[in-house]
């Protein structure tokens, strides 16, 4: 079996597409117990965020199982294969260290995909889908990504998408110290924008969620007013500027809901920011006059200064990566050379116990202590030797010489004198 990963993210797929292959927390355990059903899978991890969903996975069939089951889940996507990439043994090893360090972020250098990646790792690990050698994988991956900060700027002066959608409302015809700012959403990024916000001065702030408990919690925090999300519509019409990041698989916006805002706003123009996937607010917006609607996959200029004065630091991080790669694959090669002769002492050990536990009992059942260790010396030996003499014996039927020579080194003839020194030795 190899190691694969596969997925889709910005760079390769558009967010029409990436929203069709997303996973919802709650989702991703039964989809680890699907994907582990698969025969060809031996272990597998699902990371699924705004910029990429992909499959981490010990396989034996070049990762097509995994590729057909992507296509139809969470949706049917006939498409995706086109879209996919695929990496294999240290290529993967370097995809995910990569991936982790925040080298292959729409934002160079983001801190959160770390976060993410962990987060991947322990609901695999709490499925059941994470076997030793995923889980070595992430470890490694958590400690390359810990390395490439400490020692390069890669993490300086973090940007998170969100607070590239507050730059671009600055930058747009919003000033947000005139500006009312409707988030949707109680996670993660909406925290991050609610800071950046409150940094920004923004006006006003109102945080819209479907559970009223986190918007009032996230609310309190950055001096907002909470809403619940069955009165958006009752408040949309006073957002200048709304930035929505919620899991909902279905638009949490849609065009009647823009129209009839607009009209209460006398056409007064307001910029939308979803920074979700599955997108949050219906596509077709964007053909309304007076609204200026911007998704994760325009956010790429914004954040271009960024990446800029980040690629030096991006070099340094990527020669730890390379470093670290080798290194890992360095450990697995030689796991897999001394894996033989780990399951052989194995044998020899299981077989020990065994045959002695038998003959203490006899032992301690009065019988004959030298019957007990002709007992012992007979099963032992067979023990030990039957694989070996039935293999032995099937490769001089099929003329396996390999396998008879390997055996001639492995059991060299004793040499005259061989059984005299054993006794003098005794």
């Amino acid at each position: 079996m190899s190691l694969y990963v596969l997925g889709i993210n910005h760079q390769t797929a558009p967010v029409s597409l990436r929203e069709r292959v997303a996973f919802s927390a709650d989702s991703v355990p039964a989809a680890l117990e699907a994907l582990r059903a698969l025969p060809q899978v031996s272990e597998v991890a699902l990371l699924s965020t705004c910029n990429r969903t992909e499959l981490y996975a010990v396989a034996d069939d070049d990762g097509q199982a995994l590729a057909d089951w992507l296509a139809t889940h969470p949706d049917e996507v006939g498409d995706l294969h086109a879209y996919l990439y695929r990496h294999r043994d240290a290529d993967a090893v370097r995809h995910l260290f990569r991936v982790a360090t925040g080298l292959d972020s729409l934002v160079l250098g983001e801190p959160q995909i770390l976060g993410q990646v962990k987060d991947a790792w322990a609901t695999a690990r709490t499925a059941g889908s994470l076997g030793s050698q995923l889980d070595r994988l992430f470890q490694h991956a958590f400690s390359t990504a810990k390395r490439a900060r400490t020692d390069t700027r890669i993490g300086a002066n973090p940007v998170s998408v969100a607070s590239a959608a507050v730059r671009l409302a600055q930058e747009s015809f919003a000033r947000l110290e005139d500006s009312t700012v409707l988030l949707i959403g109680a996670g993660e990024t909406i925290e991050l924008a609610a800071r950046h916000l409150v940094q920004a001065r923004a006006k006003r702030l109102l945080v819209a969620n479907r559970t009223l408990a986190h918007a009032q919690e996230l609310a309190t925090r950055h001096g907002g007013v909470a809403l619940p999300l069955s009165e958006l519509d009752k408040h949309l019409g006073e957002a200048d500027v709304v930035i929505s990041a919620t899991a909902s698989r279905d638009p949490i916006l849609r065009k009647a809901n823009v129209t009839a805002a607009l009209a209460t706003r006398r056409h007064r123009p307001m910029l939308l920011l979803d920074l979700a996937v599955p997108r949050d607010i219906a596509a077709d917006v964007a053909e309304l006059k007076d609204v200026f609607l911007y998704t994760v996959d325009d956010l790429e200029r914004a954040i271009e200064d960024n990446r800029r004065s980040r690629r030096e630091a991006a070099t340094e991080a990527e020669a730890i990566v390379e470093l670290q790669v080798e290194r890992f694959t360095e450990t697995i090669a030689a796991s897999t050379r001394t894996a033989p002769l780990k399951r052989l002492r194995a044998h020899g050990e299981t077989a020990k116990a065994d045959v002695l536990a038998r003959a203490q009992q006899q032992l301690a059942a009065g019988q004959d202590p030298q019957d007990v260790l002709n007992f012992l010396a007979h099963t032992l030996t067979n023990r030990l030797l039957h694989a070996p003499t039935v293999a032995l014996r099937e490769a001089a039927l099929s003329g396996n010489v390999e396998l008879a020579r390997a055996a001639e080194k492995l059991f060299p003839e004793s040499e005259p004198g061989d059984g005299k020194d054993e006794q003098r030795e005794a």
